[in-house]
């Protein structure tokens, strides 16, 4: 009886909780004739950083490590099976790095010493493995001079864990100078963990540097270009900027390993590797082979800003070594150069061709100006320090020109000491855009969505430059990239589009990484060496970023913003390019909620579209495996009347579109 009792109380206990979460009725209003202000085009981008191997390893295409026997072990990712250093003429050959003498950029190349016919081998292993699909096809690029002997033939082969050759090609020498080679290898099955393996014809010494590969087939077909699935992603999301190159990876650990983009332009060969400061930043994920090539360098970065249809926004060392870190400074006294450097990169971009640095660009292929607008002094740095030297920055860009849009930063953290100073200074200064970094636990985000509501108008504009809700804790590996951190952002995000007015760039970070190479989680965008996908943090901002819209209008719960009243968030905006309305709604509930949107003012077509982005646990996330499992489904919508009304599924974010009659 007692057992029949409780399970009665149960099944009431249940039926309550449903017919209450249907009693909460919702009724919302947007004025259509309220234009509250105007969205920038800038509202939602991308962020990069060659972090988690971005880069090399990443988007950059290139397959081989170490090309140019340029990181600090000239051998590192090149492994001699069938050699032994100590007795050579035993086996079947040996090399060694050979240091060229006055060239400060490619510093060295190996000397091959094939003793006799026994198969001497020098193999790539590539970031982690080689990708490669069957049937596709890989264009290798090997500089070699032959010294002596007869070495006649140079043979590259893919190759498997077992050795199985997965498809070949040869290169015949034919000087003993200098000489540049190029073949193509076609694979004969797909490998996520191939590598490239070299043995050779004859006996005698050889010469070898700069041995490149990649994949045909890249984005928009370039030569040595992107990798096509990486940048696709970025594409769809049809971002407002592209910021770049980083990130801490700006400032360095010391001022000598700061990025400096004038390494970063020009001939591929010319350009200086770096050792990359994640490399060993976490004893959770050491990657002492972690590198930077610069092949993806600033040219690069406009040019990928510029297929995006986004605008550029570099940020450039302000003279301060990372405050994590070192914490370096340049004397005041010897800042001109990092000044010039500014002016200069402004040049490279905008300048005509008649210019120093336009020259540059045009001898790159890009004669048209890029048309900068945005450029950063300084990523996270904080104190009088930073103050002092921004000033002096923001002095010299705006003498010379005097409409270029200057970022600044508020610091690492979106409260506390260091951001109520630099916020205050950069007030007096007049600052017109300043960058707020902020990683905190889902709820913060969830709390947090009224955050800018109270912001001054008439001060400085926001760029919400790095942001991402931490599962565990920030910077822990244990962060996921689950529904309730997408979740959470996108209903902080309906703040940051509801105060549009100060608010003119958003971008989330880390933008990618590496499944075996990663420093830090959570990141927007996984791959590893043959696939990639979004995670639900990606479907939020490409939900977003593809229904930003041009006009902010009113929408109000009660009279007042939809901030998280009864766990709803909710944005309206008009598109008056595509004559369309648009409504995001957010319910953080575990109910279903009833909600009635009011439509006054203007018509709209009363049949529509609803997305709706939802997953059954909040401990969900996207994978390899299952890469759409937390991915947006889209259905025809009607309206009654002039009422939408809708019920939003628990832990859900819903837009909903209409087209203006």
């Amino acid at each position: 009886m007692k057992q029949k009792l409780v399970k009665k109380i149960a099944i009431l206990s249940v039926l309550f909780n449903v017919l209450f979460a249907f009693s909460q009725q919702n009724n919302l209003e947007v004025d259509l004739t309220n234009t509250v202000a105007k969205i920038q085009p800038t509202m939602y981008g991308v962020f990069f950083e060659d972090i988690n191997f971005a880069a090399d390893g990443g988007l950059y295409a290139e397959m081989i490590k170490n090309r140019s026997f340029e990181f600090d072990n000239p051998f590192m990712g090149w492994i001699q099976p069938n050699s032994d250093r100590h007795s050579f003429n035993e086996n079947s050959g040996i090399a060694s790095a050979v240091n060229y003498t006055g060239n400060p950029t490619n510093k060295n190349y190996i000397r091959v010493k094939v003793s006799n016919d026994k198969g001497y081998e020098l193999i790539n292993e590539g970031f982690r493995g080689m990708g490669i699909k069957k049937d596709a096809a890989y264009s290798l690029y090997i500089s070699a001079s032959k010294k002596s002997g007869d070495i006649k033939t140079i043979n590259i082969q893919f190759i498997d864990k077992s050795g199985a050759v997965l498809g070949e090609t040869k290169i015949v020498l034919t000087s003993s100078d200098w000489k540049d080679y190029t073949s193509q290898l076609v694979a004969t099955k797909t490998e996520a963990k191939a590598q490239i393996k070299i043995t050779f014809e004859g006996t005698g010494e050889i010469d070898l540097d700069m041995i490149s590969l990649f994949p045909v087939d890249t984005w928009k077909g370039r030569k040595n270009g992107l990798r096509k699935d990486l940048v696709q992603l970025l594409y769809d999301m049809n971002p407002g900027f592209l910021r770049f190159p980083g990130g801490c990876i700006v400032e360095g650990r010391t001022l000598e390993q700061r990025y400096q983009w004038k390494k970063t332009v020009g001939p591929v060969e010319d350009r200086e590797n770096l050792i990359n400061r994640w490399n060993t930043e976490f004893s959770h994920k050491l990657t002492p082979d972690y590198f930077q090539s610069f092949g993806l360098g600033f040219f690069e970065y406009f040019l990928l800003s510029e297929d995006l249809g986004a605008e550029a926004l570099p940020i450039l060392s302000c003279g301060m070594a990372c405050q994590f870190n070192t914490g370096e400074l340049v004397p005041m006294e010897e800042l001109d150069p990092y000044i010039q450097d500014a002016l200069d990169l402004i040049e490279f971009a905008n300048g005509s061709i008649d210019t120093p640095w336009g020259k540059i660009r045009n001898s790159m292929g890009h004669p048209k100006p890029f048309n900068l607008k945005y450029i950063g002094v300084g990523n996270e740095q904080w104190g009088p320090d930073y103050i002092e030297r921004y000033k002096v920055f923001a002095k010299a860009i705006k003498d010379k020109y005097p409409t270029m849009i200057i970022v600044s930063g508020s610091g690492p953290f979106p409260e506390g000491d260091y951001f109520e100073y630099g916020w205050e200074e950069l007030k007096k200064l007049q600052a017109e855009i300043v960058d707020e970094h902020y990683y905190k636990p889902p709820q913060w985000f969830r709390d947090n969505a009224s955050r800018y509501d109270a912001y001054d108008r008439k001060g400085p504009k926001i760029f919400a430059g790095e942001y991402a809700a931490q599962s565990v804790a920030i910077a822990s590996p244990l962060n996921k990239n689950n529904w309730e951190c997408a979740l959470s952002e996108a209903a902080f995000m309906t703040g940051l589009e509801r105060n549009a007015e100060v608010v003119h760039l958003t971008s989330y970070a880390p933008l990618m990484a590496h499944e075996e190479g990663w420093q830090w989680t959570p990141d927007m965008i996984w791959f590893n060496n043959l696939e990639s996908y979004g995670t639900a943090n990606y479907q939020v901002q490409k939900m977003y970023a593809t229904n930003k819209g041009t006009d902010l209008l009113s929408i109000t719960l009660d009279g007042k913003p939809v901030t998280g009243q009864s766990n709803l968030y909710a944005t309206a905006a008009k598109d008056s390019d595509k004559k369309e309305l648009i409504i995001k709604l957010v319910n953080t509930s575990n109910n279903i909620q009833n909600v009635t949107v009011n439509l006054f003012g203007k018509r709209v077509n009363s049949k529509g579209t609803i997305s709706v982005l939802t997953s059954d646990s909040l401990t969900d996330v996207n994978s390899f495996e299952t890469p759409n499992l937390i991915s947006p489904k889209e259905s025809i919508f009607k309206l009654k009347g002039k009422k939408a009304v809708v019920d939003l599924e628990a832990n859900s974010f819903v837009i909903l579109k209409f087209k203006l009659i």
